[in-house]
């Protein structure tokens, strides 16, 4: 293992008493901040010759560092060294008996994976392992697929996930600028960022699914256009979470794209597709089903007939036509934007409030209003649907399931000084 040094993170309290001495008395340049919101703190590194200064703000009272700060008060926290792979080294750390405060790497700053080896192995001092992102190697990519458990009141809330799959990152943000999105979503030799294909299993009155993922019909020629990694898929979920296909009673759709509805259906050993919950109506929006059983040339890729048209032929097909409750305590809201007929699902229990968004935000870092997908049909209809809902989060506490964010399944939509952030759930 060779090791060098990253950056030295410092707790502050005051940023701008901070800001004061490392920017404006000492010269230094800062970067523009990254909120960890798995951490809940916002990051602002100042490059220093090789290696770089990290100050670290709380972003919320339960935060590691608010904690630290109120315990020892502000100054040096953690020193930070990369390594080429940080999960080699921390086997290699374990197997000398060296005490990890992080067993398993997880998600840090700057798209990177990370660790931290406890103080009492290394004479006081707190030292976390970084392996950093790589845009050549997908792989360094931060990505978590395990499943994710929540409760609504009398709902249970379960995030799944079918994989991994990568698009061009212009795309994916539309008229934002590469610079501000390329930090927290690094690309690859392709200029394609990595998107989970997330669905979320309800259960109470009845068991539901909402979307389906990719699925495994298509080729190794779509599989390499699109960088899928299905290593880990909705199947394995699935198991995790103790669900079974014949369990699911009810599908509902998003939307028909691939990444979305391509788990709706199987291809049989004899080469018939065929519903893959097998007790289950799909529903999906009459109007959705009209666009994408006649796309045009603007759609036309993302639609693909069999992962919804056997449905029909099956007889497990229910459109809706409007706004309306699906289950006790859970109902479709129409947002469009991403297209004419996308749709949010709202779950409503003892008092708490749940949203799916699908693709209305499919990361957590299109929370404000410019980040919209140049994917979308119709944007100004994403930005209208956004405004009104995010508002609605921020005031109600509405747990957000974001459908694609590699790293945050779900979270809370808060605004501080002026700008939004997500707290991760659970």
């Amino acid at each position: 293992m060779k090791a060098v040094l990253d950056h030295v993170g410092i707790a502050v309290k005051d940023l701008p008493a901070a800001l004061a001495f490392y920017r404006d008395a000492l010269g230094l340049e800062v970067e523009a901040p990254e909120d960890v919101v798995s951490q809940r703190v916002r990051a602002h590194f100042i490059p220093v010759g090789a290696s770089n200064l990290e100050l670290l703000e709380a972003t919320a009272a339960d935060s590691p560092i608010a904690k630290y700060i109120d315990k020892r008060g502000p100054g040096l926290h953690h020193i930070t060294l990369r390594v080429d792979d940080v999960h080699a080294a921390v086997q290699q750390l374990k197997a000398r008996g060296v005490r990890m405060i992080d067993e398993t790497p997880r998600p840090g700053a700057e798209g990177s994976t990370i660790a931290f080896v406890h103080p009492s192995a290394t004479h006081g001092v707190l030292v976390e392992l970084k392996q950093s992102a790589v845009s050549s190697q997908p792989s360094a990519v931060s990505r978590d697929s395990r499943v994710r458990r929540f409760s609504i009141g009398e709902i249970e809330l379960m995030s799944v996930c079918d994989g991994f799959i990568r698009f061009d990152g212009g795309a994916m943000f539309g008229t934002v600028p590469k610079v501000f999105w390329s930090k927290q979503h690094p690309t690859d030799d392709r200029n394609r960022v990595l998107l989970a294909m997330r669905s979320l299993i309800v259960r109470g009155a009845r068991t539901m699914i909402i979307d389906a993922g990719l699925g495994d019909k298509e080729d190794a020629k779509f599989h390499e256009i699109y960088g899928v990694d299905r290593s880990r898929n909705l199947d394995h979920a699935l198991a995790e979470a103790g669900v079974g296909v014949e369990d699911i009673d009810i599908v509902l759709a998003s939307h028909l794209h691939f990444d979305h509805a391509g788990g709706f259906t199987v291809r049989d050993a004899g080469g018939r597709v065929r519903p893959r919950f097998p007790r289950a109506q799909y529903i999906v929006r009459r109007g959705e089903w009209e666009d994408a059983t006649h796309p045009h040339a603007r759609n036309r890729a993302s639609y693909l007939r069999d992962n919804y048209v056997p449905l029909a032929d099956a007889g497990v097909l229910q459109l809706v036509d409007d706004d309306q409750m699906i289950m006790p305590g859970v109902k479709v809201r129409r947002t469009g934007g991403h297209t004419m007929h996308h749709q949010m699902t709202v779950i409503e229990s003892g008092g708490k409030t749940a949203a799916f968004v699908a693709d209305l935000m499919p990361f957590t870092s299109h929370v404000p209003d410019p980040w919209i997908m140049g994917y979308d049909l119709y944007p100004m209809d994403t930005l209208a649907a956004k405004q009104q809902f995010v508002k609605e989060a921020i005031e109600k506490e509405i747990l957000v399931f974001f459908a694609h964010d590699p790293v945050v399944a779900a979270g809370y939509i808060r605004e501080e000084n002026g700008k939004r952030i997500v707290v991760a759930g659970g």
